[in-house]
């Protein structure tokens, strides 16, 4: 008897590199009733997340999907030799209309297990950030036809928010990473994994 796989929403981030692939997966989206909306992104990876991901580019399309299983597929069928990412949200912390655009989208890990006392903390200190429009929380898969030499460990453990600003990039991440600071003074340990500027909406 088969497996049942569990399908999630989430997000999807592919390296946009010029070629038949990127582009292909890109056109295919856009018209995928899958997702709901399209981004064209810069993506900065931390210092503490770039061992494992040497491989990482400038430019991604970032999706917002309904059904991960479909994204699976899409993935495999479209592999490139860069490093695409798929967060699967299992837990949705809170959801709510934000004044202004979507125009950045962090992802963090946190170094432990999920704890559902601390996740509920988490989320309590985001929803006091009133640029922060959605967080959720779940984990991450990889796809590379060059897989990383390490392991990344902390692939269960992913927060992903979504930040609604009329700023510059640089002030929203400014931005995150004072939540990211005053969650670390509560005792919890969550890291940038990567922040993702969103420059064009094509969704």
């Amino acid at each position: 008897m088969s497996k049942l796989e569990l399908s999630y929403s989430g997000y999807v981030c592919a390296p946009y590199l010029h070629n038949h692939e990127s582009v292909e997966l890109k056109e295919s989206w856009t018209n995928s009733k899958n997702i709901e909306k399209l981004f064209f992104v810069t993506g900065t990876f931390s210092t503490e997340s770039k061992p494992y991901f040497s491989d990482s580019t400038n430019h991604y399309i970032l999706a917002k999907f309904k059904d991960s299983a479909q994204i699976t597929k899409d993935l495999i069928e479209h592999n490139q030799d860069k490093t695409s990412f798929l967060f699967n949200i299992k837990d949705d912390l809170f959801q709510r209309e934000v004044p202004g655009e979507t125009n950045f989208v962090s992802v963090y890990y946190l170094e432990y297990g999920d704890d559902g006392d601390d996740l509920q903390e988490i989320a309590n200190l985001l929803l006091k950030r009133d640029k922060i429009e959605i967080a959720g929380f779940g984990n991450m898969s990889t796809y590379c036809l060059n897989p990383s030499k390490f392991t990344f460990p902390y692939s269960e453990n992913i927060v992903v928010i979504e930040v609604a600003s009329e700023k510059s990039h640089q002030s929203v991440k400014k931005y995150c990473d004072q939540t990211r600071r005053d969650i670390n003074r509560k005792g919890m340990t969550m890291t940038n994994l990567m922040s993702l500027s969103i420059l064009d909406q094509l969704k």
